[in-house]
């Protein structure tokens, strides 16, 4: 195994159990939502039904998301091409998100921790995703 594919493994891994942890908001008590949100500095959460829905589904997604980049890990050479669609799809979603964050008035440490870092991952995994050519196990000498 390459030094490129265990930096993807490990890359993707990390992804993916950091991730799982988004299972404890599906979960939690919506006056926890409130307090976090309150302890963070944004006020008082929005009680409207919506908001709750949003913040446990967007948790779920995680959850599955997380769940992904553990089966991709699992096996690189296989899922190669899903790894780069997470890469590509991570880096656009970065930037989708910066854009969101700016619109909607959020903090700029909100913003700086959430679409720049992911724009970063997901070029970083397209990278190392890539077709290494000569440099790949099945390739001929």
């Amino acid at each position: 195994m390459t030094t490129q594919v265990k930096v993807l493994k490990v890359l993707l891994v990390v992804l993916g159990v950091g991730s799982l942890f988004a299972l404890g908001a599906v979960l939690m008590p919506l006056s926890w939502m409130a307090a976090t949100h309150r302890w963070l500095g944004l006020g008082e959460m929005p009680t409207d039904p919506v908001v709750e829905y949003l913040a446990r589904c967007l948790s779920a997604f995680y959850v599955f998301f997380g769940g992904v980049c553990l089966v991709v890990a699992s096996d690189l050479e296989r899922y190669r091409p899903l790894a780069r669609f997470l890469g590509a799809a991570l880096a656009l979603m970065g930037l989708v998100f910066t854009g969101i964050d700016v619109a909607a008035g959020m903090p700029w440490w909100w913003s700086a921790a959430e679409g720049p870092p992911g724009v970063a991952v997901g070029l970083w995994i397209c990278w190392l995703a890539r077709d290494r050519g000569a440099g790949h196990s099945s390739a001929r000498p």
